[in-house]
């Protein structure tokens, strides 16, 4: 059965399924994902606040011999200053139940958007493969996670909000996206592989192939991309592992029920066709 239908069929097709895919992923964030994203926002205000006091320690000792003065000239301004400083930081943009509920939010819009791609691709794709079309949804979804997901991964795990310096987060922006070329680039090189050896008499050439040529070019990527590594030492290593665990297991079920959805539809619409033309016999 393969993927025969109009891009705009598809298009279709793979905004429903994404929209599910993302709500999906959204809630295994939710889930899974939220209590390590607490977690690691209680360490930052626990350190901040440390940081604040001792701050404010030393400024008060330094000040020590002008403040009295100071208070009995200007009575009003130190109580006006007093409770500016007090104030100050008590609400934050975006709330928390705020953010929970832009998280499904994300997750959709990001699910929509990929679906959309995916589609694209899918309608391209179709051309170069002669795989039915269940399975070859299922195997772009597969190596969309790898190029997109597990290749940047692997080089720039992600981390939790009291983890990197917000002054090199362009930086790191950056060299994520470069790792997400770098993924593309081996799946597309791998799949250029596995083409010139399809016809090759040995199964285990057909299939190391294009395994060791996209090994090849992720480890030259590798080399060529510079390390981050900004966790710091007192950062407890069991949530960072956890935060990450979860970040990547999110993106999993995002590509999975992506894949999964597609072919689902592509299968219920390949029935339908067939039973329209059974009964028009």
């Amino acid at each position: 059965m393969p993927l025969t239908e109009s891009l705009k069929n598809l298009l279709i097709r793979g905004l429903l399924a994404g929209l599910v895919a993302g709500l999906l992923a959204g809630a295994v964030a939710f889930v899974i994902g939220e209590p390590h994203v607490n977690a690691a926002i209680a360490i930052e205000e626990s350190a901040s606040a440390a940081a604040e006091a001792g701050q404010s320690t030393a400024a008060q000792a330094e000040a020590h011999g002008h403040a009295t003065a100071d208070a009995h000239e200007h009575p009003a301004a130190t109580a006006a200053e007093s409770d500016a400083a007090h104030s100050h930081g008590e609400d934050a943009l975006v709330s928390r139940d705020g953010q929970r509920v832009g998280l499904f939010l994300a997750t959709s819009l990001a699910g929509l958007a990929l679906g959309a791609i995916y589609a694209c691709v899918s309608y391209y794709a179709r051309r170069a493969s002669t795989l039915s079309a269940p399975v070859l949804a299922l195997a772009l979804a597969g190596l969309g996670w790898l190029a997109i997901e597990a290749v940047p991964f692997f080089k720039y795990p992600a981390n939790p909000p009291a983890v990197g310096d917000p002054e090199t987060i362009d930086k790191r922006t950056l060299l994520w996206l470069a790792s997400v070329v770098l993924g593309l680039l081996a799946v597309a090189v791998a799949a250029y592989a596995a083409k010139v050896v399809a016809a090759h008499e040995f199964l285990t050439v057909r299939i190391a192939a294009p395994l060791v040529a996209f090994l090849v070019v992720v480890g030259v990527g590798y080399l060529l991309l510079p390390d981050v590594d900004e966790v710091g030492s007192d950062f407890p290593a069991t949530l960072l592992w956890e935060f990450r665990i979860s970040s990547l297991t999110v993106q999993a079920t995002l590509w999975l029920a992506l894949g999964l959805g597609f072919a689902f539809l592509t299968e219920r619409a390949a029935r339908a066709r067939s039973a329209v033309a059974v009964g028009s016999r």
